[in-house]
């Protein structure tokens, strides 16, 4: 005899909640920022204190053709990655085009600080994270060659670290990154910043991050040597 079960033995089935759509994506922010491959992306929306609404045309250009905008920061990690293998190998009508689209992104305040800070004073026992012994040390060592104890670099403004959104940072995510990976080079024979990963213990570097964005940032980081074993483990893969 055939089955005749009632349908209503089985279950009916439910759509997966929303949390759970789209990988848990939220697309109402997805230009607004996050981290990602242990690099922290910054907002691109058209917010004018934590997006891009107040740089000009010419400098989203430069940063998506160049990966910097000279005063804003440089493309690191990933999105170096990106400029370096695609972005900078488009046709610029093309990239004027990205502009158009990114500045018609609604505006999405982000977590990353609005204010941001001015250059630091040219005495290190003046200004932020004059108390910070150790992260001072290794600055001292490695850093104020190239960007000085005011964050304004006197050898090449690719090197001027004031005014940049990494330093000011408070998660200090990419200060760290910098410290361990490096950065790319811009172009042949520009300066680019070593890797130091390999040179300081995660102690150190936590301490060093968390000077950098004393003295230069708007508010000082709390890393610890943990967080940065994490950013290492992170870019490794």
């Amino acid at each position: 005899m055939r089955d005749r079960r009632r349908t209503d033995e089985h279950p009916a089935r439910t759509e997966p909640p929303a949390s759970l759509n789209a990988f848990a994506l939220d697309n109402h922010r997805k230009f607004a920022g996050a981290v990602a491959a242990g690099w922290r992306a910054y907002d691109i929306t058209s917010d004018k204190a934590t997006g891009i609404g107040t740089w000009s045309d010419e400098e989203v250009f430069a940063y998506l053709t160049k990966g910097h905008a000279m005063g804003r920061g440089t493309a690191a990690g990933s999105m170096g990655e990106a400029v370096d293998h695609s972005l900078s190998q488009m046709d610029p009508t093309d990239i004027r085009a990205l502009v158009t689209y990114l500045r018609s992104i609604p505006a999405v305040a982000s977590s990353e600080p609005a204010t941001i800070a001015p250059p630091a004073p040219a005495s290190p026992k003046e200004g932020g994270a004059v108390a910070d012994a150790l992260g001072r040390k290794v600055f001292a060592q490695a850093c104020v060659s190239c960007h000085s104890w005011t964050g304004i670099s006197e050898l090449s403004p690719l090197a001027t670290i004031s005014g940049s959104r990494a330093v000011n940072d408070p998660t200090a995510t990419n200060v760290a990154q910098a410290v361990i990976s490096g950065t790319r080079r811009l172009t042949p024979g520009a300066m680019s910043m070593p890797a130091f990963g390999s040179t300081y213990t995660d102690t150190e570097i936590a301490a060093v991050a968390n000077y950098v964005t004393g003295r230069f940032g708007s508010a000082p980081s709390k890393l610890t040597a943990k967080d940065v074993a994490e950013l290492r483990g992170q870019t490794a893969h």
